[in-house]
């Protein structure tokens, strides 16, 4: 089943801790699984970052949620308690526990108040105190939205630029990606009449003994790349004495093009629209970093007998 949402967690997370001994996190979230019946795969489901597992993070904020109520405590470094409160809220047996009651603390409205953001009619920051998701999956998935935003306009931009600088593009890109040892001096655009299906090459070594050649196709979502742009891209290679070569097109491969290229004695690689669009941005080709944000957390050593 999938992972519940975190204020679905709040009550399981309690009644980990219903005995009133001091419970590391890594108990508590142990105790949830098996309570909610969670299977191995369901545990291993992560944020967009990677960093983090979808199960872990909704406990730890279901857990933050109630310490902000009063009902837990850390009693110190990942290890939490139940207090007198969450004891009185356990004995009225409770069939849930989400963010309208624990409103019902004044602990919890103060402790909101601190950590909300004003929001005015004009601005909208898109993270909700009543959203199923944690703050930090909203903030993840606003990530990811606007990357896939960007992405999406970049591959519109280069389907609409001039056959030159897209293959500048190109070159520009595989240099940003290591290869020709990244050096900007390395790659050169030879795109012409007469160029044989070689849009481009990179020198592997400062003598030139190795080359990567390269081919860029400019086109439409609909219009896919077949085998036989892959079978005259690779005579290309062979006329001109290598067999390594990178075939980047905005659109895609069909499936008999990319059975050819597994077959085929030559080392050619394909980057296909969606990849091309997703390594510009990694490379910050085309792009450039307009905001950053830094999520930061207690330092837990800092504060490790900071207990009274």
């Amino acid at each position: 089943m999938p992972v519940p949402d975190y204020q679905s967690l709040m009550l399981p997370a309690l009644k980990a801790l219903a005995d009133g001994a001091p419970a590391k996190i890594s108990d508590v979230r142990a105790r949830v699984s098996t309570a909610e019946q969670l299977k191995a795969d369901d545990l291993k489901e992560t944020l967009p970052s990677g960093k983090q597992t979808v199960f872990a993070n909704r406990v730890g904020w279901a857990v933050t949620y109630m310490k902000g109520a009063g009902l837990v405590e850390n009693v110190r470094r990942g290890v939490y308690q139940l207090t007198e409160e969450g004891k009185k809220l356990l004995a009225e047996e409770p069939e849930r526990i989400d963010l309208d009651v624990l409103r019902r603390y004044a602990a919890f409205v103060s402790w909101s108040k601190k950590t909300s953001e004003p929001v005015s009619d004009k601005k909208n920051l898109g993270i909700q105190p009543t959203a199923p998701e944690t703050p930090q999956e909203t903030l993840e998935g606003a990530a990811r939205q606007l990357r896939k935003t960007l992405e999406a306009d970049v591959l519109d931009r280069l389907r609409n630029a001039a056959p030159g600088f897209f293959e500048q593009v190109v070159v520009d890109l595989l240099i940003a990606m290591g290869y020709g040892g990244g050096d900007p001096g390395s790659g050169v655009v030879v795109g012409k009449s007469g160029d044989h299906g070689i849009d481009g090459t990179i020198r592997e070594d400062a003598l030139g003994l190795d080359e990567v050649y390269v081919q860029a196709k400019r086109y439409g979502h609909g219009n896919t790349v077949g085998e036989s742009a892959l079978r005259n891209f690779a005579g290309a290679i062979d006329m001109a004495g290598t067999n390594k070569g990178v075939f980047v097109t905005t659109s895609h491969f069909t499936t008999a093009a990319q059975e050819y290229v597994k077959l085929s004695p030559k080392r050619i690689v394909l980057i296909d629209g969606d990849e091309l669009a997703r390594r510009m941005v990694d490379c910050k080709v085309g792009v450039r970093v307009k905001d950053q944000y830094q999520i930061k957390r207690i330092d837990e050593d800092y504060f490790e007998d900071a207990s009274a």
